[in-house]
């Protein structure tokens, strides 16, 4: 059974108690890595000049305490696979999860992906491709 690192454990610890419930459920099944998860200042600012970020500090989910974003990527044969086709994969896995536990009544809210921003479940009309990035939305 897949298991989070050290490294994943503290990365999820900064998040919301839903998105920490979400992927310590996902990870059962599926391997995955926790990349962000609360970002300062510094982080934030620098995803956004990599162009990984449409939002400066203080304005993204990540930038809360707790943080209201976690990005997670699928790890795949010993590493993270930023493949793309793998990615879409992981994010409908991940919503899917977080469709069954919110019925359960174990998380609450409303998880957007940053594959379907506008939550249309279409991924062609987006400008803005980041899988990797799960928010929570009110």
């Amino acid at each position: 059974m897949p298991a989070f690192s050290k490294n994943s454990l503290n990365k999820l610890r900064t998040c919301d108690i839903n998105l920490q419930v979400l992927f310590n459920e996902v990870v059962k099944d599926y391997d995955c890595t926790i990349v962000f998860g609360y970002r300062n200042e510094i982080e934030q600012n620098e995803a956004f000049n990599k162009g990984n970020s449409k939002v400066q500090y203080p304005m993204s989910k990540h930038n809360t305490v707790p943080s209201l974003a976690v990005d997670a990527a699928p790890y795949v044969n010993g590493g993270v696979s930023w493949n793309l086709n793998q990615c879409y994969h992981f994010s409908g896995y991940v919503l899917g999860i977080w469709n069954t536990l919110k019925r359960e009544g174990k998380v609450y809210g409303t998880l957007r992906c940053g594959a379907d921003w506008s939550r249309d479940y279409s991924v062609t009309d987006e400008t803005f491709i980041d899988c990797a990035h799960f928010e929570l939305i009110h």
